[in-house]
């Protein structure tokens, strides 16, 4: 049985039906080759770009040589209106200050005290469920509704209940679902006076999101000024002062962290919750390993999560076969040869984890889900050299051990109570979004234990 995935493209393709099939879905509009090549040049009239599935390039461009290659600005073309100048978009100098001040909050002992809200967050999910027992449910909204307290409870101290949360998470499913990951501006260099192909509504939901943040951080401001502050994430990182200047986020800048912080920490953590539940529920033997390790875990603590190792393994392989942020833009900033290939300074490079994950001559059965196979010997080379959900070198995720301490622990808290089943007709087709969901949901089964 293998995992569902989108049907690619035949290999040729006129520009503008490559075109129409980009905008209606990133991943089914690649052609099937690529899953074998170890490189890929895409031609048009206006540009050329250069997708590399090579770990060799790849470790080269986002490792070896991170700063000949920083982050193309045409990624920023459609996440601009949401993410502003933050530590996603940004580069060079800007890129490393923020990381400066970010990079603290994240450090090993934070996550100990992050933990609790982690746990509150997965027994409130839970608690949740028990009224949808014997239904039908849309499971991605259910990760997204738990993804979504998590980052409240550990950046402000605030339940998802709360008024201005609650607004935060209905503006950014919204804004989820109109806005593409990657705008069409990305790959065609329209000039800046073309508009940018955002919707009304996507630049409607992407400003009020942002009103909503920087209630939530001019509040968090105040108190830190007068002392009543909680001890979170939006403290550290608000309180946190730039080595080399000895100067904090301004409120302005924190808005741009914050709406990062929740993309990163909500939107991708969702995605791969929900994928994670639907293996789980295709594979059901699997389903049950975890439900039994899950019942060993009877008192979640942080020191206890290191007995998770099959929940980690499901959790790891669904970020394979399911990686939230499917490709990543780099550019060259001078000319570059990659196998025997002259890359023009100023292409754009595409580092897909889509294709890298399921590199046929590099994985095992690289479309089947196995989380066994993080003990072979393929698994853990593949591991080092083509598994890289979390991105790689010094632009890696900050928040990538938040994520693997999230992940395991919510699917061990649902899966002690709760068992998920496949609902016959109605295989989820993945598309990419922001993140990579599904095209009309992911609908299972949801039955109490």
């Amino acid at each position: 049985m293998i995992p569902p995935k989108p049907t690619p493209r035949p290999n040729k393709v006129s520009l503008w039906q490559y075109l129409r099939l980009f905008r209606k879905d990133l991943l089914s509009a690649q052609p099937h080759r690529l899953y074998r090549a170890w490189m890929a040049e895409f031609r048009t009239p206006f540009f050329r770009s250069y997708m590399i599935n090579q770990p060799e390039l790849v470790d080269l461009v986002l490792k070896k040589r991170s700063d000949d290659f920083p982050k193309s600005n045409r990624i920023s073309e459609g996440l601009r209106p949401l993410l502003g100048e933050s530590v996603f978009l940004t580069n060079g100098e800007a890129w490393k200050r923020q990381r400066r001040i970010i990079d603290p909050a994240f450090a090993g002992g934070r996550l100990k005290d992050t933990f609790p809200a982690m746990r509150d967050a997965s027994q409130a999910c839970a608690g949740r469920l028990h009224s949808c027992a014997g239904a039908e449910i849309e499971v991605e909204e259910i990760t997204s509704h738990v993804a979504a307290d998590v980052i409240f409870r550990t950046l402000f101290s605030v339940p998802i209940e709360h008024e201005t949360a609650a607004k935060v998470f209905q503006k950014f499913r919204a804004y989820q679902r109109q806005q593409p990951l990657l705008n069409l501006a990305a790959f065609v260099p329209l000039p800046r006076w073309v508009p940018r192909l955002h919707s009304r509504d996507t630049r409607r939901n992407a400003h009020d999101i942002r009103k909503l943040i920087q209630k939530l951080t001019a509040d968090r401001a105040a108190a830190i000024a007068d002392g009543t502050a909680p001890n979170d994430l939006a403290t550290k990182i608000m309180t946190t002062p730039d080595p080399a200047t000895g100067k904090c986020f301004e409120t302005d800048e924190m808005i741009d962290q914050v709406a990062i912080f929740f993309l990163a920490g909500h939107e991708t953590s969702a995605s791969a919750l929900a994928w994670a539940l639907y293996l789980l529920a295709l594979y059901p033997d699997w389903q049950e390993k975890v439900a039994e390790e899950a019942q060993a875990f009877q008192n979640p603590s942080f020191t206890a999560m290191s007995r998770l190792n099959v929940t980690r393994d499901v959790f790891r392989e669904a970020l394979r076969l399911y990686p939230p942020v499917p490709m990543m833009v780099r550019q060259s900033q001078c000319p570059e040869r990659f196998r025997d290939r002259d890359v023009p300074k100023g292409s754009p490079i595409v580092v897909s984890l889509w294709h890298l994950h399921r590199q046929e001559r590099l994985w095992d059965n690289p479309d089947e889900f196995d989380p066994s196979r993080w003990k072979t010997e393929n698994g853990k080379t593949c591991q080092r050299n083509a598994y890289i959900p979390f991105s790689a070198g010094p632009r890696v995720c900050t928040g990538a051990g938040f994520a693997m301490v999230e992940g395991p622990l919510i699917l061990s808290m649902l899966l002690r109570q709760f068992k998920f089943e496949t609902i016959p007709g109605k295989t989820p087709v993945p598309v990419a979004h922001l993140t990579v969901r599904s095209k009309d949901g992911i609908w299972l089964r949801l039955v109490e234990r």
